[in-house]
């Protein structure tokens, strides 16, 4: 199926954008979508959710647009059916929790009620589109669009279902600079994109030391911080949230054999107790009870 569009007419003031989930990442792409003038909807089933993504966004939006000359706010809009949230957009965002059916569901929902001309992204980092498409009838319109934690982070890794047209494709590569993004080609399908596959290698070598009893977290990000002059692995698992790192690792442990258990074990033992990063006030580091309960 041909997309019809004509990019020379496109501005996003003009061209609405939805996310379909409001969570961590969710609130943080619609920040950033919101933030060159146009109107973003956004959708989940949790109504307390979606409260506490609007307030994230009204908070942090004008910082944002002060950051990038010329661009003005944006409207966001709560929608709580998906129906109201993808009509008349040229991009649907998928970002649900990393599970294979609720996924199938969603992207057969959004086949049918977003326009015919709408491109359908996943944010999923886990699952290759290709694992979660089967029931939708034009599969060329849908692809990755794997976000990195913005508005710190604005890179988008974009990655074909095996399917994507190359207008798709390139459609996105012109529009996604007009929200601030900068995007990356992943040139065929893989599990993990480029930079988490390898900083899964990192994460988890980084996790086998402190299981092992050679170091520990603080010791690691201190080295990272002397060495490279970035944020360690440690600080990094606690902003993503320790939960969402052990359903990572889990993944890829089903589709990669070998991969050693003592580092989920870890990440095991530190959310049976609780600590989930910054989200729960506690998660490697014991420094974020205050902001956790300020947020």
């Amino acid at each position: 199926m041909a997309l019809k569009h004509d990019d020379s007419k496109f501005s996003p003031t003009t061209h609405a954008t939805a996310v379909i989930g409001s969570g961590t990442l969710g609130s943080r792409i619609a920040l950033m979508l919101a933030s060159s003038g146009g109107e973003v909807r956004l959708y989940d089933l949790n109504a307390d959710q979606l409260e506490v993504a609007r307030r994230y966004v009204e908070a942090e939006l004008p910082r944002v647009v002060a950051g990038r000359p010329g661009t003005l706010p944006g409207r966001l809009v709560l929608s709580r059916t998906v129906q109201a949230a993808v009509a008349d957009t040229w991009m649907v965002v998928e970002a649900i929790p990393e599970r294979l059916d609720p996924k199938r569901k969603m992207f057969a929902d959004l086949d049918r009620l977003a326009p015919e001309d709408a491109i359908l992204a996943s944010n999923s980092s886990s699952y290759p589109t290709s694992q979660f498409i089967d029931a939708v009838s034009h599969p060329g319109r849908v692809a990755n669009t794997h976000y990195y934690s913005p508005p710190e982070v604005n890179v988008v890794e974009v990655m074909s279902c095996g399917k994507t047209t190359e207008e798709v494709i390139a459609r996105l590569f012109e529009r996604l600079p007009a929200y601030g993004f900068q995007p990356f080609h992943v040139l065929k399908e893989s599990v993990g994109f480029i930079f988490n596959r390898i900083w899964a290698a990192i994460k988890s070598e980084s996790l086998a030391v402190v299981a092992e009893g050679v170091s520990t977290p603080q010791v690691v990000d201190q080295l990272f911080q002397s060495v490279l002059g970035s944020l360690g692995p440690f600080r990094r698992m606690d902003k993503v949230g320790l939960d969402v790192v052990l359903g990572i690792e889990e993944h890829y442990a089903a589709v990669r054999p070998g991969i050693p258990a003592e580092p989920r074990q870890l990440l095991k033992q530190y959310i049976e107790q609780g600590h989930l990063g910054i989200k729960s006030g506690k998660g490697f580091y014991s420094d974020y009870e205050e902001k956790a309960t300020t947020r």
